[in-house]
């Protein structure tokens, strides 16, 4: 298999992850701004890899497999560091639940989209410019987070911006996701109806 240069920025991506997360605990001074120069750099491969793809002609199965994990993961990951950075406050609180709301949309509408590939309508579920706002403002939110999540008293207000932006964010992670299953509807309620027919005869050749 010939890895393309998308390719290449998609694994580049992935393997910044675990770089990130050692910087995100080392014990240095300015580790918070490394480890948020470390995620911005995966956040721009993200855009990189897919302008590439498309102006250069350079799509792949492998690729278009790869990148949306490669996304999921880096949110994941940051996500999960930033939880475990809090102490239980009512900051942590928001942190935990949005994060939940967060990662749990996102498994469920890769599950969708795994669903619609299989009944060949994945074109049902492409992405909607709603769901591009919320991973603008997810990636700057996470950004500002890990920049600031020793949470100085002096960059205290930058940091409650970057919470705020993340709440926005997962807002948006609820009403995009309702976009995608409103999309898919009509395909799972017909599936739904052909299950509940069938059932009956399954019952009569029992």
């Amino acid at each position: 298999m010939r890895i393309n240069l998308p390719t290449w920025l998609t694994l580049f991506r992935v393997a910044l992850l675990p770089v990130m997360v050692l910087v995100f605990y080392l014990p240095f001074r300015g580790h918070n701004i490394t480890a948020a120069i470390v995620f911005a750099l995966a956040a721009v491969t993200d855009w990189l890899d897919g302008y590439l793809a498309r102006r250069m002609g350079l799509t792949s199965k492998f690729g278009a497999f790869l990148d949306p994990v490669a996304d999921k993961l880096m949110v994941a990951v940051t996500l999960f560091l930033l939880v475990a950075s809090h102490r239980g406050d009512w900051s942590g609180i928001v942190m935990a639940v949005t994060s939940a709301i967060i990662v749990g949309r996102e498994i469920s509408i890769s599950a969708l989209r795994e669903w619609m590939a299989e009944v060949g309508m994945r074109a049902t579920v492409r992405v909607a410019f709603i769901g591009k706002l919320k991973t603008v403002m997810q990636m700057v939110a996470l950004i500002v987070l890990i920049l600031q999540h020793e949470k100085e008293a002096e960059a205290l207000r930058l940091y409650h911006i970057g919470e705020g932006l993340l709440v926005l964010a997962g807002v948006l992670t609820i009403w995009s996701g309702l976009h995608y299953l409103r999309a898919a509807w009509p395909a799972l309620h017909e599936d739904a109806m052909a299950a509940a027919r069938s059932a009956p005869d399954q019952d009569k050749n029992a």
